[in-house]
């Protein structure tokens, strides 16, 4: 049974870097078999609902892996713009890391029309996206920003992380991740009242 657990988790690891670097449509169940070496026919035992019960799962995976470095950033400063500048200092560097090649991983299910397809990609989605928005918010209010504000700036930032990481990508160069971050710094500096350093929970 362990054998299987591994097989399931590195089909959907496999997975979320392909929709990253690929998109959903151009993802298949045999480069996912390639990049994971899983065995082929674990495919349908793992996965009964298909390429989109993978792609959900690839979704929820990628989701869990933002929380936690939106937590490393938080654990880095004891400010919102601070916050902001560790978190974008962060997702550019993963960008240029990986040569321009990983954008968003749950993205590509809305923009390339699964989520309209199916209902149950459209939650996933929508909760991926709110649990890493809900996260934003938390340490901003830990940092002392009111809860209306910590929610409409955890809303820019996480808006302004997905338009940074597609312009990026197309022009091949960190720049749009640096200008967001200075945009955003400057105004997360004027809704905080105070530093105020918050630990994760």
């Amino acid at each position: 049974m362990a054998r299987r657990s591994d097989a399931k988790q590195k089909m959907v690891q496999a997975a979320k870097q392909l929709i990253r670097e690929r998109g959903y449509n151009a993802t298949a169940f045999s480069d996912v078999l390639e990049v994971s070496g899983a065995p082929r026919g674990s495919v349908y035992f793992h996965f009964p609902g298909g390429k989109t019960q993978l792609a959900m799962e690839a979704a929820e995976a990628h989701a869990h892996e933002q929380v936690a470095i939106i937590d490393q950033a938080a654990e880095q400063t004891g400010s919102a713009a601070g916050f902001i500048e560790a978190y974008f200092d962060l997702a550019r560097d993963n960008m240029v890391l990986s040569g321009y090649a990983r954008g968003c991983g749950i993205a590509p299910l809305v923009m390339e029309g699964a989520a309209q397809e199916s209902r149950e990609v459209d939650e996933t989605s929508r909760r991926a996206f709110t649990e890493m928005i809900d996260r934003l918010a938390f340490h901003f209010v830990g940092f002392g920003v009111d809860r209306t504000a910590a929610r409409s700036l955890a809303d820019a930032v996480m808006a302004g992380a997905e338009g940074a990481m597609i312009t990026s990508r197309a022009l091949r160069d960190p720049g749009p991740f640096d200008a967001v971050r200075a945009t955003l710094t400057s105004h997360a500096a004027s809704v905080s009242p105070k530093s105020l350093r918050r630990r994760t929970g």
